[in-house]
């Protein structure tokens, strides 16, 4: 079991200022419920500071970081992460309980996403806007060039505690964007470590500040300042709809909420692979994640055999202490969540659902890897993000039976079909409702500079490294009138 003493020494440092009379709370461990870190409170003090210092940054434009002075910073961020990958990792780890295998991974990404910042930049361009097609504009030119759109608004979520800040701070930073940073309480260090490597690469500290907070409070206050250029949400859509409606007018807004992703699996699947790939689609980071594999609908004619190959891949899963190598699922995030869980899988199999793997909480902290087969249409797994380790098997008849029930949630977001044919794969990428198909793959396959995008309720705007640095500017337009034109 990892101790509170083992957390890296780099993520304990917290900007004075964000501290509320020296009032501090709890970071726990996701595992077991331990104290790691106490964090200071952020109070409104520390908010207007914030807010005054970014804004202050931004209307000054001579202040503005060059191009080269962002790339240097990144390019520098890069070999600190690297230097300290394994103690990234362990962070990752201990406060959110993902397990250290995937806390590997997310460390990884999270280097690999800083340097793709500094590969958009180097794409980065405007554009020229013909002019002299007609007599209204002869004698001119124009071009564009991309600037900052303003302070940036982070608030982000817990099952990515460093990747999503690499998404959305280090986006900010390679934009030229000064930004105020909201980690969810429940994994602080992370988003601190990176600031730390931040300030550490010479990012001036004016242009990064990291609220802390137990609570909504001071969150909403920021939210609704109309200093703010351009918010970015990751969170459930409950909330991020609503603070869309706080926002001062004209505040560009980025939210990323939740999919209940669905899966096709098609009498043409390879049954093998589809139930290997859907197990790690389904339970990575117990289930945790917004494109999750949730809702998956087999062909009735291979639903027993796939249905069994998949139970075997679940209950082989190993649940457990997430800094143990050998874990391949972690705790959900709090005491609640495991209740909440619970109470979701117990109305699914009271209302005739078969449980064919898991069904029970193992502790206040864990519960079972869960197969649920063929739940009633109106029960909440059926129809909300379980945000657990539980998958459905629906059955089906014909394909286009299939794509009905998957399209027929208010969400939209990635989608996944398996199959050998590859008309019916077409097809499914056609009628499927959602920003994304994976083909023989899971639903929640990502590369960090893919189009990430959730629609109707699952989101507005669009995710993915350079595609988030891009909202976070606009093209300035440029028109020069000249006798020497044509």
């Amino acid at each position: 079991m990892t101790n509170p003493s083992d957390i890296p020494t780099h993520t304990h440092h917290v900007q004075e200022i964000n501290q509320k009379e020296n009032a501090t709370f709890d970071v726990l461990s996701a595992t077991n419920g331990q104290v790691i870190a106490k964090v200071g409170v952020s109070s409104t003090e520390h908010a207007e500071f914030a807010l005054s210092q970014c804004d202050a940054l931004f209307k000054n434009r001579d202040r503005w970081l060059s191009l080269e002075a962002r790339v240097g910073i990144l390019e520098r961020m890069v070999g600190i992460m690297e230097t300290r990958r394994e103690e990234l990792a362990k962070t990752i780890a201990l406060e959110g309980g993902k397990p250290l295998s995937d806390a590997n991974v997310e460390a990884d990404r999270a280097i690999q996403g800083v340097r793709k910042s500094i590969e958009a930049l180097s794409s980065e361009a405007g554009y020229v806007v013909p002019m002299g097609m007609y007599a209204n504009s002869a004698k001119r030119m124009a071009f564009t060039q991309k600037e900052p759109i303003g302070v940036v608004l982070a608030i982000s979520a817990f099952n990515h505690p460093l990747n999503l800040i690499v998404h959305q701070v280090g986006a900010a930073i390679a934009a030229g964007c000064p930004c105020i940073v909201k980690p969810a309480a429940n994994t602080p260090l992370s988003c601190i470590a990176f600031y730390n490597i931040a300030i550490e690469a010479g990012l001036p500290n004016a242009w990064l500040h990291v609220v802390t907070a137990a609570n909504h409070d001071v969150a909403s206050l920021l939210v609704k300042d109309k200093r703010i250029g351009f918010l970015t949400f990751i969170g459930s859509a409950k909330v991020g709809w609503m603070i869309k409606n706080q926002v001062h007018d004209g505040v560009r807004c980025a939210l990323e909420h939740g999919g209940v992703a669905p899966v096709i699996v098609t009498n043409n699947a390879n049954l093998t692979e589809a139930s290997a790939s859907i197990t790690k689609g389904g339970y990575y980071h117990a289930g945790q994640v917004c494109v999750s594999t949730q809702r998956v609908f087999v062909d009735n004619q291979v639903a027993e055999a796939f249905i069994e190959q998949l139970t075997t891949h679940v209950k082989a899963l190993k649940t457990g202490d997430a800094s143990d190598p050998d874990t391949d699922v972690g705790p959900l995030i709090r005491p609640s969540e495991v209740d909440r869980v619970e109470e979701w899988v117990n109305e699914a199999i009271n209302a005739g659902a078969i449980v064919s793997a898991g069904g029970k909480r193992i502790n206040d902290h864990f519960f079972e890897p869960t197969l649920l087969i063929n739940p009633p249409a109106q029960v909440k797994v059926s129809t909300h993000e379980v945000f657990g380790p539980v998958v459905c098997i629906y059955t089906y008849n014909t394909i286009n039976e299939a794509i009905a029930l998957a399209n027929s949630l208010d969400v939209a977001f990635q989608a996944a079909v398996f199959s050998n044919d590859i008309n019916e794969c077409l097809h499914c990428y056609r009628h499927l409702a959602a920003s994304a198909v994976m083909v023989n793959d899971h639903s929640a396959f990502r590369e960090d500079n893919m189009p990430f995008q959730g629609l109707r309720s699952s989101g507005l705007s669009t995710g993915g490294i350079k595609h988030t640095i891009e909202e976070m500017q606009i093209d300035k337009l440029m028109v020069i009138k000249s006798d020497s034109l044509l």
